[in-house]
């Protein structure tokens, strides 16, 4: 299975490049492959899948393969491989009290997440390392083996970051300022990295900026940031006003977001320079309608499922979220990037908060 899924990354020169007709052919193959591996070798998943009359011989289209609601990873392990091959659990931010989702890693699914990972972001960042600010304390990373999803999307970035310098203080997340001024100073004039969960670059780094009157020149700066929006449209926060006011407040213009969660970590969906999320070619969405399940068509806003080829070691590979978006296209965003576009809406209304920087406690390290 490693080998098929590396060759779909593979098979194109850029993740963005795999036009429709082809990539659905590839992603049919690899997700059938993966609901066949998940129903012969995790329990709950064969219960799941038997009870709703899958059959192993089946063939699914890609809008027919079987889908999992993400919750299920909060109240039952999900795991497709023997304890002895899990070399890492991923787990979701929650707040104290809720739940949290618990991912299995084995060696051959880090390693497929990493390489996914890298190929996307290359096509924003390049592929020289860049000097790395974030906008979190080192503290979040303490524990190799087990991750937060804070941890988890840091750890993912340092790939493509050098000098990584963590610009909060550890005991108050306050925004350290001769941290920040001594790292542009080293490199001044050079493109860097900033990275950050959005609700927490606009609450610990942006607002202590403007506050202070400071406006540090950063506009060499490519900033990379997800989750945590809910807490921003509960203060009027857009999209719009996020960006405009990051200029504002430190001259950055190149700003991408990204969809993604710890339940499929290495499908990231990032914000292209006319503000719509991409699929990768390893990696595509489907809109649901709340009432029926049906697939709905461009236009009308609905659940997104969520379908990866990565996750080998657990039934990740096609869920339902708790997120409502709405899908704008394909393989036609004048951005010129091939694959489907789309944006989120929000969560649905009695679905837990549960991104990255949304269920930050000030309290708790991580």
């Amino acid at each position: 299975m490693l080998h098929s899924s590396l060759t779909l990354q593979e098979q194109v020169n850029d993740v963005y490049e795999m036009a429709k007709a082809e990539k659905r052919e590839h992603l049919e193959l690899e997700l059938n492959r993966l609901t066949r591996r998940h129903y012969e070798c995790c329990r709950p998943y064969n219960s799941i899948l038997s009870a709703r009359g899958y059959s192993p011989e089946d063939t699914k289209s890609l809008e027919d393969i079987p889908f999992l609601p993400v919750r299920l990873f909060k109240t039952n392990k999900l795991s497709s491989v023997v304890d002895e091959d899990i070399i890492k659990v991923l787990t979701s931010s929650g707040t104290t009290g809720q739940q949290v989702s618990r991912i299995y890693l084995d060696k051959e699914t880090a390693l497929l997440q990493s390489s996914a990972l890298i190929r996307i972001m290359q096509n924003f960042l390049g592929k020289k390392r860049l000097p790395m600010l974030v906008i979190d304390h080192a503290s979040v990373i303490k524990d190799r083996n087990s991750f937060s999803a804070r941890g988890a999307g840091i750890r993912g970035m340092a790939n493509f970051g050098a000098d990584l310098t963590y610009v909060l203080r550890d005991e108050d997340m306050s925004l350290d300022f001769e941290v920040l001024e001594a790292f542009l100073k080293k490199h001044k004039g050079s493109p860097i990295l900033i990275f950050g969960f959005t609700f927490m670059v606009w609450e610990y780094f942006v607002q202590p900026l403007l506050n202070a009157g400071k406006s540090p020149d950063l506009s060499q700066a490519i900033l990379i940031h997800s989750g945590g929006w809910k807490k921003l449209i509960e203060k009027a926060v857009s999209n719009e006003t996020f960006k405009a006011t990051l200029k504002q407040a430190a001259r950055i213009e190149r700003v991408h977001n990204f969809y993604g969660m710890v339940e499929q970590v290495g499908s990231v969906f990032v914000e292209c320079n006319h503000g719509n999320l991409h699929t990768p070619a390893h990696a595509d969405i489907l809109i649901r309608s709340e009432k029926d399940w049906t697939v709905l068509p461009p236009g009308d806003e609905g659940l997104i499922q969520v379908l990866s080829a990565l996750p080998h070691s657990y039934p990740g590979h096609s869920l339902l979220t708790e997120d409502r978006g709405i899908l704008l296209g394909e393989d036609d965003c004048t951005c010129g990037l091939k694959g489907k576009y789309f944006k989120v809406l929000g969560r649905i209304a009695q679905a837990e908060a549960r991104g990255c920087s949304d269920t930050h406690d000030r309290t708790e390290a991580a």
